[in-house]
């Protein structure tokens, strides 16, 4: 591929819900350098997924952590703000309308406008890093994204992704994705895997991600050359850290009334974000559960939150001054914000085990929360008998952008790229609707869902026109996570695009052996081409699917 040769640079790009980062490298050196300098702050891996407007919510003002967290200035009179835009990558995927957070703009701009900031940041860093590079020439970009993505979703990104400024073109293939699992157990394998000495084919291990708003689980197993397979399916559930902060929400409704934190969060939300992330580094992250280890944590709301004050009745208000305002924490308030989430990331590990038939050698934890003391000796200690390595690797914040760079930089190489196994089963057919003729049309499976594929494998499939003058023919391309389907309109059966191919030689009728048509679909670099082509005049016809976007 020339394009691969134009490469010089490599970014991985975790655009998470909550928190996102990247990591870059160059083509020729192994080195891989995760970002850690952001508005606002150093040191991080990774700043808020969160844009902040003007009143009009047209221009961008702040991104990242600048633009949810606020510490109250005590010289200036209390104001209402304006409230982020935020967890607006919940508008893609599967989730059900009304848990998706309400937006003042669309989400698609949203989604525009972080990667366009965050696209600056890529380019000046990766230029400057490297002189002579050109950015819409010399860089790929692997954007992560979660398992359950369709096209339609990939689509999606893609386009936003060329608006922002990050492509050419919009189909050009210096964009390509890989799903978050994936690129989480790629780093796993190039690294925990060999620490560990278990990097031999048939080595099967566990990656738990556990991220600020859900937890990822996906099992695999060391094949032959460097190739992941999948054991079981992924596991995911909406038990990240961020539902701690939630905990702690909820304990401050008992204490100060649920209508003074409700005021608070729609007239102040900076106020708000500011005494979460104090509470998350003063008292959430030290957390180990040992109780020999712990400190009370005392919240000065006068300090962090002051706006709140304000909004309590006279009772709590009484009550609070007697106190000082302050808030004290001990041992089993804060062991009581972490159970009920730790329990349930428990319950998944045990799921995912019983559904594994193979023994399982290792479980890694990635992901911002799995930097928790008690969360790692909680898992540790349940699941000792049942795996003999549970480990957190590295920087297992930046484990997914990591992984993510090390697939692009497999891609631009000679050496043999990963296999990855069909999630989905892709289906060609029609619409289950009966013709003028009576006839009634189906589909024939293509590839079925569990199938391992070669990067750019392709399955395919020769077919005919159904009647003499046909002049066109189009084919519909669905898929199902059933493993067994008959028809089109089945619950569950989801379009994922169309290809139409014309057929100007209808002078040779119905012949089967002239007018075959030869029908492909290729499961690229975690995209999928479609392509037809007419074995009479060797006419060639692809697509990238027509989607509704």
């Amino acid at each position: 591929m020339s394009w691969r040769s134009d490469i010089r640079v490599v970014v991985g790009l975790d655009f998470g819900t909550t928190y996102s980062g990247f990591t870059y490298a160059h083509a020729t050196d192994s080195n891989i350098v995760t970002n850690d300098h952001w508005s606002g702050e150093l040191g991080h891996l990774k700043t808020n997924t969160v844009v902040q407007y003007d009143e009009h919510y047209e221009n961008i003002k702040t991104w990242g952590y600048p633009a949810l967290s606020k510490r109250p200035n005590k010289k200036k009179k209390n104001k209402n703000e304006s409230r982020p835009v935020e967890l607006f990558k919940l508008h893609l995927g599967n989730l059900f309308d009304n848990l998706k957070p309400k937006l003042p703009v669309d989400y698609k701009k949203a989604i525009t406008d972080y990667l366009r900031e965050i696209g600056k940041l890529i380019k000046d860093t990766v230029t400057t890093a490297w002189s002579g590079i050109e950015f819409l020439e010399n860089v790929l970009i692997v954007i992560t994204v979660p398992a359950e993505y369709s096209e339609k979703d990939k689509g999606i990104m893609r386009e936003c992704a060329y608006n922002a400024g990050l492509i050419k073109e919009m189909y050009s293939e210096k964009l390509q994705f890989t799903t978050e699992p994936e690129a989480a157990a790629i780093y796993c394998m190039e690294n925990n895997l060999k620490v560990n000495d278990l990097n031999t084919p048939g080595t099967t291990f566990m990656i738990v991600d556990c991220g600020g708003g859900t937890v990822d689980l996906t099992t695999r197993k060391l094949l032959q050359d460097k190739q992941l397979g999948e054991v079981t399916e992924r596991a995911g559930d909406f038990c990240g850290s961020t539902f701690i902060d939630k905990e702690f929400l909820k304990a401050l409704c008992k204490i100060l009334g649920g209508r003074a934190i409700d005021l608070l969060k729609d007239k102040h939300y900076g106020q708000m974000q500011y005494m979460i992330q104090e509470f998350s580094s003063h008292a959430k992250l030290p957390f180990t559960g040992d109780k020999s280890e712990f400190t009370s944590y005392e919240l000065d709301l006068e300090d962090v939150a002051p706006a709140v004050m304000g909004y309590v009745t006279e009772e709590i208000r009484h009550k609070m001054e007697e106190a000082d305002w302050l808030i004290v924490f001990e041992y089993e308030d804060i062991k009581s914000m972490f159970d009920p989430i730790i329990e349930r990331i428990i319950k998944m590990i045990q799921v995912q085990l019983n559904n594994t038939r193979e023994t399982c050698s290792a479980m890694f934890l990635v992901g911002g929360f799995s930097q928790s003391k008690y969360l790692q000796n909680r898992i540790k200690q349940e699941f000792q008998y049942r795996v003999k390595n549970t480990s957190v690797p590295m920087r297992p914040i930046a484990a997914i952008s990591r992984g993510a760079a090390l697939y692009g930089l497999s891609m631009i190489s000679s050496a043999s790229d990963l296999d990855r196994t069909i999630n989905p089963e892709w289906k060609d057919g029609d619409s289950i609707e009966r013709r003028d003729n009576g006839h009634i049309q189906k589909f024939q499976s293509m590839a079925q869902r569990g199938t391992v594929v070669k990067p750019n494998q392709e399955f395919t499939l020769d077919i005919v026109p159904a009647f003499s003058h046909q002049n066109s023919i189009t084919f519909r391309i669905y898929y199902t996570t059933k493993y067994n389907a008959q028809y089109c309109d089945e619950d569950g059966m989801k379009l994922l695009g169309k290809l139409r191919i014309f057929l100007p030689d209808v002078y040779f009728g119905k012949d089967r052996k002239d007018r075959r048509i030869s029908f492909a679909l290729k499961f690229g670099q975690m995209e999928i081409t479609a392509t037809a082509k007419n074995k009479l005049n060797g006419q060639n016809y692809q697509t990238t699917f027509k989607l509704d976007i």
